[in-house]
């Protein structure tokens, strides 16, 4: 027991030996992104569970695959305040689009529509200018940001110009903008062999929906092997190109006038004005409902998807939104301490495959990174110091743009969720940005939509708080502080030193990152240190002295020695 507290004391101590780190010393080049698709974290409030005649439980987990779980602010306030962020060395948490979703179901796995989808994970706007209920009221949000700024963590969410949700029965029935034949609560049921091509083919005998002016469908004559034009999964595609001005669609007044002030507490107070025609063309329409949301509530940034779908000069056009935004929020909000942060607003974005690779025109359009989908994911220590040196060089050589990798997100669970330690140490040590997916750092299980044809779905299960990888969650903690406290780890240059070893180093500061250290063999310092220096070895706590340019500790702990000046 004398021993477990020594070395307890010795790993508090490691970390207060590392000068903290204010969130005005953030650099979003450094930063650990804990991506969370906000319904399936943490149920706070389970009167919010049920809405818009939406229907949760279908009789089975893989039928429910893609209903509403019940995730919600209130949950992810109560992980919030009780440290769960902070303790991960978070320092942005990236939510799933909190924007209203469309109130039906969409046909799960294609034609075969074996489950319904629903628009759970943020990707189906109905209404850009209220927060959809399930997820909580304003006011709720409002509480969920300001506290995550408390605690100097930047706010992320979704941004996506290329189109809204899918038109579905459920909304047809409630807004009146298609004949279904079907009662509200017949729409609300899943029907097997219902056909989505078959609904939308009538478009133009609807009523009051999207119309030509503003979106094209699968059933015009469009050039679908061109990505600004394709209407991918059968979307309805906003026509970014336009610069005619169209009025906001008939059932979006139907449903604002049918929900009148009883809605208030969800509609966005920055988009009021934004419910009216303005003689606008869409782009103008989308990107001034999507901006508001950071004028209200100072979201840091976004993450924006398919940008190869959209013309570039439209993603320039939403960051000068959005920088004009927050810079009204920090105005408007001067004793709120992330009124004095001076970062732009951020931006990354989803291009099919991308890698590392620097993409100027992207950047010149604001974008700061690209999600990078081809980050080493089996954890492989033998090989990563390589590939860091890789990521640390395209660092280095563009001040305006850096790697964003990930193990695992929405889309792939490719990472070797048997080897999570090592996982966890090629990412959190890697340069540039770090993103864990919600539940890589506590081992969570997938769910049996891994059964469906669609067995992505699974890999957005819930999280299970009474199902947690101790030893897992531990090492994500301990590496995500250090993370955090080392901003050299992210932005410095490297040196590789030998296969295994190597040095992160700026102007101001450096550390060796050693991955399978050998107890009983020295690790070579590269000569980064002179003798006699006293150094500490940041994951364990201990401390040694530089001797003919090498160093050894009694022990290690999960392959890894970061080491550095004491």
């Amino acid at each position: 027991m004398k021993t477990k507290i020594f070395f307890l004391l010795l790993n508090l101590f490691a970390l207060q030996v590392v000068s903290n780190v204010s969130a005005n010393d953030f650099e979003w080049g450094n930063a650990t992104v804990y991506f969370v698709i906000t319904d399936r974290f943490c149920n706070g409030d389970s009167t919010n569970d049920v809405n818009y005649g939406r229907i949760v439980d279908y009789g089975s987990e893989q039928l429910n695959a893609a209903t509403f779980h019940g995730g919600d602010f209130k949950g992810m306030l109560q992980k919030t305040k009780d440290g769960y962020f902070v303790d991960l060395g978070v320092d942005v948490v990236w939510m799933t689009d909190v924007y209203e979703q469309i109130h039906g179901w969409m046909t799960g796995s294609g034609p075969i529509n074996d489950f319904p989808h629903y628009g759970y994970h943020g990707y189906y706007p109905l209404d850009y200018t209220q927060i959809d209920k399930n997820y909580g009221t304003v006011e709720e949000f409002r509480e969920l940001v300001n506290t995550l700024h408390s605690q100097g963590i930047r706010v992320m969410l979704g941004a996506n110009l290329n189109d809204p949700g899918y038109p579905t029965l459920l909304d047809a029935v409630q807004y009146g903008f298609a004949e279904t034949g079907l009662t509200e609560q017949e729409a609300a049921q899943h029907i097997r062999k219902w056909s989505f091509d078959e609904f939308f083919v009538n478009r133009h005998k609807w009523n009051g929906w999207y119309d030509y002016g503003w979106v094209r469908m699968p059933d015009e004559n469009w050039d679908e092997n061109n990505p600004l034009e394709a209407t991918l999964f059968g979307m309805p595609d906003f026509k970014d190109e336009s610069t005619e001005s169209v009025k906001i669609p008939d059932f979006f007044k139907r449903k604002w006038e049918q929900e009148g002030k009883v809605n208030d507490p969800w509609v966005n107070p920055s988009a009021r004005n934004l419910r009216k025609d303005h003689k606008w063309y869409p782009m103008q329409y989308v990107i001034a409902w999507i901006a508001s949301w950071v004028e209200e509530f100072g979201i840091d940034g976004f993450r924006c998807d398919i940008v190869e779908n959209v013309n570039l000069y439209r993603w320039k056009d939403l960051n000068d939104a959005c920088n004009e935004a927050l810079n009204k929020w920090r105005a408007a909000h001067p004793d709120d301490a992330a009124s004095t942060w001076t970062d732009k607003f951020y931006m990354t974005g989803d291009f099919d495959c991308a890698s590392i690779d620097y993409k100027p025109q992207y950047a010149a359009a604001g974008f700061s990174s690209m999600v990078n989908f081809y980050f080493p994911k089996q954890g492989d220590l033998d090989g990563i110091v390589y590939s860091w040196q890789a990521y640390a060089d395209s660092v280095a050589a563009h001040d305006d743009w850096h790697p964003f990798s990930y193990l695992n997100n929405s889309y792939h669970r490719d990472a070797n969720m048997d080897n999570m330690i090592d996982c966890a140490t090629t990412l959190l040590l890697a340069p540039g940005v770090a993103q864990i997916f919600y539940g890589d750092e506590t081992g969570r299980k997938l769910s049996d939509a891994r059964f469906n044809v669609d067995s992505d779905q699974a890999f957005r299960s819930d999280m299970d708080w009474n199902d947690v990888n101790g030893q897992q969650l531990n090492h994500f903690q301990r590496l995500g502080k250090i993370r955090r406290e080392n901003k050299v780890i992210g932005i410095g240059r490297q040196r590789t030193i030998d296969t295994h070893t190597c040095v992160r180093y700026s102007d101001k500061d450096k550390l060796i990152i050693r991955v399978n250290p050998i107890v009983g063999q020295n690790i070579n310092l590269g000569g980064e240190f002179a003798d006699g220096e006293k150094i500490i070895e940041l994951y364990t706590g201990q401390t040694s002295i530089v001797n003919n340019g090498m160093v050894s500790f009694p022990r290690y702990e999960n392959n890894i020695a970061i080491i550095k000046k004491y």
